[in-house]
């Protein structure tokens, strides 16, 4: 009787054995809520739909994972807000050049409004439950709070889709409560809020501005859909009347 060799359990694969991307999250210990796609589409979500109505647009700035530079004393000290928006400043550096950074003495403006995106590696700090500990610089809850006074500070998770929105009031940030899932700020005569859609093919709950009343800011792209839709629309009713609009000039 010939004996066939034992069969041995095929060789598991990498998938089974090495880490995946939770086990993996950064490369830079020092940041460890970066890099992420979450972190790069959500801030360009904000970007592209902060439009204050209030405020000629050559007139508004905000920019995503942008050193801010905030101490005339210690001028290499900065913070990397996700996103941040500012008022009142050109869009160019000073009306010619896009900006390698924002600095505060130099531009004379600080942020209105700030958003972090909450990540277990972050959320100590970004809900300013991180002390500073001597001879390092301070947290990034007392910069925007006591240094820079920015009047809003937001925090967003995308894991619990809880927004938390802070407003300066004497000096302090106080909790806001939101109306209707949204926080209303009427000096820009906006809203910020929360809306479950597709942006760049992800359906999630994002987090977008609004106008003071509720209603969505359009994307570039989101525009282009809806005034394709128009067209189609009006060239549906032509037909109906019996006018072919391929013959419009």
């Amino acid at each position: 009787m010939v004996q066939l060799p034992a069969q041995s359990d095929p060789p598991l694969s990498p998938r089974q054995t090495l880490p995946t991307m939770y086990d993996l999250p950064s490369d830079n210990p020092e940041e460890p809520g970066l890099p992420d796609e979450f972190h790069f589409l959500q801030p360009l979500l904000l970007f592209l739909t902060f439009q204050p109505a209030n405020w000629n647009p050559e007139l508004v700035f905000s920019a995503c994972d942008l050193n801010l530079y905030y101490s005339v004393t210690h001028p290499q000290w900065y913070k990397r807000p996700d996103w941040f928006g500012v008022v009142g400043v050109p869009r160019l550096y000073e009306g010619r050049d896009l900006r390698l950074s924002y600095v505060v003495w130099q531009e004379e403006v600080n942020p209105f409004v700030v958003v972090e995106l909450l990540s277990p590696g972050t959320q100590e700090e970004d809900l300013g439950r991180k002390v500073q500990t001597p001879g390092n610089p301070p947290t990034k809850w007392q910069v925007y709070e006591q240094i820079l006074r920015i009047p809003y500070s937001i925090v967003f998770s995308r894991y619990t889709n809880e927004l938390q929105a802070f407003h300066l009031v004497g000096g302090h940030y106080a909790p806001v409560n939101l109306s209707d899932n949204r926080l209303l700020m009427p000096e820009l005569e906006l809203s910020l809020g929360l809306w479950q859609g597709s942006f760049r093919g992800i359906n999630r709950l994002w987090l977008r501005w609004m106008t003071f009343e509720g209603e969505l800011i359009l994307t570039p792209e989101e525009e282009a859909v809806m005034a394709q839709e128009r067209a189609e629309r009006l060239a549906a009713r032509l037909r109906e009347l019996g006018v072919d609009p391929d013959e419009l000039e």
